[in-house]
């Protein structure tokens, strides 16, 4: 057939037409099992335990990302025809962003060690349904496609921005496709007149015409209250740490004391010497089997995280965000004894999370306004914008629910 239709519960029908070298080139990478393992490995990770209707996976989210980098490119090239000699390179760096995850997305990242982008980058350089691909649509476009998703780089400035910036492609359909699987209302964005003001600045890259400043800013606070209310939620908080519990906890007891297959002993304790067949062949399918033959058999300090994720019997979490550091580290250590006192293993269910979160980082690749005669960066036109780039820190306590009161009466004190 010379062309192909993806009806996307977002954008409707995503229609790619072989007619179109770029596009034909779409559909063959879409057809590759590397790309076609995405269908296995969930985009927002454990957040369905918290988001119920979270289950779409990182395929769903890579062919919304296609479809949003060619209806950008279309607004650019009708300014600038010169883009289109990089359209293969846009539309194959869309496509395959993700193609580098582990299993549970950004929570595997965290549970193994790994980066995606370096697997990325690594999987279009040397898996041959990857780079033959590539390399038969244009010589070169297999470094050039893995350059841009492992280190930002790319001759064109605008081509690179559009896969990786601050308002690249990526954000626009997770922070869209993301809110509408949660459940949530802060993911609505003005796509189309965030796309309708893109433009080249002077020097060739990416900015926004000023009549999309207001879609623009409510781009940003979208992406700083999904960050607040779904990525950094404290249950989702607590699953990633009760992953990462897991799998440091099976590297720890070892091979003797631990049932694994053959590919997750690689993961495990080879991680180092992981070819491209054994990465590519875990997945959450793979990882969720082993947590349930740990649970069923495994010695008692794995079990008891298997357990508690795959029966949902989630430890709580506290925010401490407001409280000075060292009381913290206080609160942490009378939670231990809690916890101990009540039965339980501290190390297995006690611990502090903090991290960072800033809406807007106004020196990493930040925005610029461009009207045709004037060039600005955005948080100089823009207050909103500039109390964004503020950053807030997050804290949570992790403790057993079985010792909330009295956690609770030592806050309060």
């Amino acid at each position: 057939m010379s062309s192909r239709v993806y009806h996307d519960p977002l954008h409707g029908a995503i229609e790619l037409n072989r007619e179109d070298p770029a596009e034909a080139l779409a559909i063959d990478l879409i057809d590759t099992p590397p790309f076609q393992r995405l269908r296995r490995i969930r985009q927002l990770g454990p957040a369905f335990l918290t988001f119920h209707g979270a289950e779409f996976s990182r395929f769903t989210h890579s062919l919304g990302v296609l479809h949003l980098a060619r209806l950008a490119l279309a607004q650019l090239e009708a300014q600038h025809p010169h883009l289109a000699e990089h359209r293969g390179v846009l539309y194959a760096a869309a496509l395959l962003h993700d193609v580098g995850h582990g299993p549970l997305s950004h929570s595997g990242e965290e549970m193994y060690g790994l980066r995606h982008e370096a697997w990325s980058g690594r999987l279009v350089r040397q898996h041959p349904d990857l780079r033959d691909l590539l390399e038969r649509h244009l010589p070169g476009s297999a470094d050039a496609v893995a350059d841009l998703l492992e280190h930002g780089h790319h001759r064109c400035a605008a081509i690179k921005a559009l896969v990786s910036s601050q308002l690249d492609c990526d954000r626009l359909d997770y922070l869209l496709r993301d809110s509408y699987s949660t459940g949530t209302s802060y993911g609505r964005l003005d796509l189309q007149r965030i796309l309708a003001a893109l433009t080249l600045a002077p020097d060739g890259s990416l900015a926004v015409h000023p009549r999309g400043l207001m879609a623009v800013e409510h781009y940003l606070v979208v992406r700083q209250l999904m960050y607040r209310s779904v990525y950094n939620h404290r249950l989702n908080v607590v699953c990633n740490w009760l992953l990462r519990r897991v799998i440091a906890v099976a590297r720890q007891l070892g091979p003797a004391a631990v049932w694994t297959d053959g590919v997750m002993a690689r993961w495990l304790w080879e991680p180092d010497s992981l070819d491209l067949g054994t990465y590519l062949a875990n997945d959450d399918l793979r990882t969720g089997y082993h947590l349930e033959r740990w649970l069923e058999d495994g010695p008692a300090e794995l079990a008891e995280p298997c357990g508690r994720l795959l029966e949902r019997r989630l430890l709580k979490a506290t925010d401490v965000s407001p409280i000075e550091r060292s009381r913290r580290l206080e609160l942490l250590a009378q939670a231990r004894q809690l916890a101990g006192a009540a039965g339980f293993d501290p190390d297995g269910c006690c611990a502090l999370e903090q991290r960072q979160s800033r809406g807007y980082h106004p020196y990493a690749g930040g925005l610029r306004l461009w009207d045709g005669r004037q060039l600005q960066a955005l948080e100089q036109r823009s207050p909103l914008v500039r109390s964004l780039s503020e950053p807030t820190e997050l804290a949570w306590l992790i403790h057993p629910g079985e010792v909330a009161p009295r956690l609770r009466r030592l806050l309060q004190a």
